[in-house]
């Protein structure tokens, strides 16, 4: 069955994180324990909204919260999860039981790049089965597959990169956190198909409009797409404060129209309509706000390849010496390159 319009609702939940386990059994304990939680809070969730919920958006890194000073080796042994993990068959039964379509983002490992890990932002669909896999491509202190380029490129092709399912709830993309800030990763989405992209996130919430709060609404602007951002209610077992990132959960419409807000904490409020058959209408209508059908590619494809920025495929020797000192090297690369250019 297709649902040309229906619920969505961005979870607000909290996330306890595992870095205080002394090891790989105890963060696993610790996880399972998370999707209990979050496993009761989806289905009193729908219980109340309505039967009309078919998708769930989870925040990032929702089981394991994120590395702070454990080494690339150590957190793939404690955090991340296999392709093939029971901890999503787990989130499978739960989809199935509840007739929902549920969304998060993990740490993953992947056989083919056996020293490295990826952060994996997901759909999961009703049926139980994961039929989107997205590896974020921009990230400060993680691995990503930009930093494997070819040999990612030879495993998975370019359509995998930028991977858009097509669901009964529509075509249905991911972007984790503070990509929202990069708008062509969220371009690149909308020319595969996509007509949702799924945000899954864990930042600053404040009534100040912070930069990924403006971001959202641009990108869902300017690809002519909803935006579900779910945001943590905060990052529990840590020193760092655990309400820093809390908050501001919401979903945007295709005209960057605010439809639901959450305020702070764990939060169900921020749900509202997806309506497919509107979204497409206005994607047929000509005119200035189709902003998609006025974008001129050959203009700028150029202007990337002459101007290169951050090192491309600087993991593919000797990954197994990796240390996280690593990235801070490579943005100084790029940042000595962005000055030569200003002089």
């Amino acid at each position: 069955m297709t649902y040309a319009r229906y619920t969505a609702l961005a979870l607000q939940t909290a996330c306890d994180a595992i870095n205080t386990c002394s090891d790989a059994v105890q963060a696993r304990a610790l996880m399972l324990q998370s999707w209990a939680r979050i496993d009761a809070q989806i289905a009193a969730s729908k219980a109340f909204i309505g039967n009309d919920v078919k998708l769930v958006v989870l925040p990032e890194y929702f089981l394991t919260g994120f590395p702070m000073g454990e080494s690339i080796a150590a957190w793939r042994e404690k955090a991340c999860l296999r392709m093939d993990d029971a901890i999503y068959d787990a989130i499978g039964k739960t989809a199935q039981r509840l007739d929902v379509h549920i969304a998060g983002n993990s740490y993953e490992l992947d056989p083919h790049f056996p020293e490295l890990y990826f952060q994996c932002s997901f759909l999961i669909n009703s049926q139980g089965e994961l039929v989107l896999r997205y590896r974020r491509l921009v990230s400060m202190y993680a691995p990503t597959p930009h930093d494997v380029w070819q040999r990612y490129l030879d495993v998975y092709g370019l359509e995998k990169v930028f991977a858009v399912a097509d669901t009964d709830i529509g075509r249905v993309a991911a972007i984790a956190s503070e990509e929202i800030l990069y708008p062509e990763i969220a371009r690149s989405l909308a020319f595969h198909g996509a007509e949702i992209l799924l945000h899954s996130t864990s930042e600053a919430g404040s009534p100040t409009a912070m930069p990924k709060a403006v971001a959202k609404a641009a990108r869902a602007y300017e690809n002519m797409a909803y935006v579900v951002s779910a945001n943590s209610a905060g990052i529990r077992g840590t020193a760092i404060p655990a309400q820093s990132t809390d908050g501001m959960s919401t979903i945007f419409d295709y005209k960057a129209n605010k439809l639901c807000e959450a305020g702070y904490g764990e939060s169900m409020v921020a749900h509202a309509t997806i309506d497919l058959d509107a979204l497409r209408a206005w994607r047929a209508r000509p005119g200035m706000g189709n902003i998609l059908s006025r974008q001129r590619t050959e203009l700028f494809a150029q202007m990337y390849q002459l101007h290169p920025i951050y090192p491309v495929d600087s993991m593919s020797a000797a990954p197994e010496n990796l240390s996280r000192a690593h990235f801070a090297a490579q943005q100084a690369i790029a940042i000595a390159r962005l000055r030569e250019r200003s002089k």
